[in-house]
């Protein structure tokens, strides 16, 4: 029997044959080596633009991102409404960003406070607040937020007295007439404010206490509601912000009998101050700040505190400030955060001593 064997020229005739019988061979190959080398380039360029894109975003300068938000806890068309529209114009043309109001009234200011503490301390949330939500209203009852450690402080804005006022028709013809009803009848010469824990009601109660008075204090759901019943004989006097008194004193309907500045008024510079008539070193100024979350990054602080250094220096916003009642009052977040605290401490004291109850 014979064998017959293959030598190399056959086997390689052999392999030769068997790949030119499958000539999708190598193509197949190749092509899936350039599909995977296509999806991993498309996977490194994926990651590399998304890290470039978070890189971009945190170089980004403050505050280019976004509009900045500004929280006011009472409602629109009131006195803290008007006094940082003016203000806020200035400031987002000096940033070179929109700042927008938000409004969130409600428990004397406090829901307002309580959603600026919460928020992300990134320089896009502010809120313009004053000594009534700030001091006098954590003092009076508890509060879901610290006034001290809470907040940072951005800037004072401007402060000034509230004044008393009654009907142009009331039989208190001035300050002293007043006086004598108030402790002779004071079931008949009840008072009315804007609401518990506002400026208007701290200055009110410092006055009592002062004057040695047992008048009842009627809080009513912000200014306006307050000065229509007033206007209507339904409270016989009332402690208003001056801004929101001057019309109707102007238009005659309104008889201002003293301001509870430690100074005359340059709204109202024929009205004396309490210290005049009488009450020696009486000083009930209300004032109104800009405070951000706490934690806010060094590098945004100081470039909010710079605008509204700049804008508050402005003599039109001054003047527009006055126009409210109010004088600017330059200070540094150190000197801010000192008054919150020492305030704090004088208006716990006060209510101890007085027994005022939240009404």
């Amino acid at each position: 029997m014979r064998i017959q064997t293959k030598g190399a020229n056959d086997w390689a005739c052999s392999f030769s044959n068997h790949v030119m019988l499958r000539p999708s061979f190598m193509s197949v190959c190749m092509g899936r080596l350039l599909k995977l080398s296509v999806l991993i380039c498309c996977l490194l360029l994926s990651v590399l633009t998304d890290i470039c894109l978070h890189t971009a975003l945190a170089a980004a300068p403050y505050p280019t991102e976004k509009p900045i938000r500004m929280i006011n806890g009472f409602p629109a068309g009131g006195a803290t409404d008007k006094l940082i529209r003016s203000v806020s114009e200035r400031v987002s043309k000096i940033l070179g960003q929109a700042i927008i109001v938000e409004y969130k009234p409600g428990a004397g200011g406090a829901i307002a406070l309580e959603t600026t503490a919460r928020a992300a301390p990134d320089g896009y949330t502010l809120h313009v607040t004053g000594q009534g939500p700030m001091t006098f209203g954590p003092a009076l009852r508890k509060a879901s937020f610290d006034p001290v450690n809470d907040f940072s402080f951005v800037a004072m804005l401007c402060s000034g007295g509230t004044v008393l006022v009654v009907r142009s028709d009331s039989p208190a013809t001035d300050f002293k007439t007043y006086l004598n009803f108030a402790r002779t009848k004071p079931q008949s010469w009840i008072f009315g404010t804007s609401g518990v824990g506002g400026s208007p009601h701290l200055a009110a109660e410092q006055f009592k206490l002062a004057a040695d008075l047992k008048i009842t204090h009627i809080p009513y759901k912000g200014g306006g509601p307050a000065m229509t019943d007033l206007l209507g004989g339904h409270v016989p006097m009332l402690f208003s912000t001056q801004g929101a008194a001057a019309t109707q004193i102007e238009a005659g309907l309104l008889r201002p009998l003293a301001v509870t500045s430690g100074k005359r008024s340059t709204m109202l510079p024929e009205v004396p101050t309490l210290s005049e008539l009488g009450f020696q070193g009486f000083d009930a100024t209300a004032w109104f700040g800009v405070v951000a979350p706490a934690g806010l990054p060094s590098e945004v602080m100081d470039k909010l505190v710079s605008a509204f250094k700049i804008a508050l220096a402005d003599p039109t916003q001054q003047a527009e400030f006055r126009k409210e009642g109010y004088d600017t009052t330059p200070m540094t977040p150190t000197e801010m955060k000192a008054k919150v605290q020492s305030e704090l401490k004088e208006f716990t004291a006060l209510i101890e001593k007085t027994g005022m109850k939240p009404d």
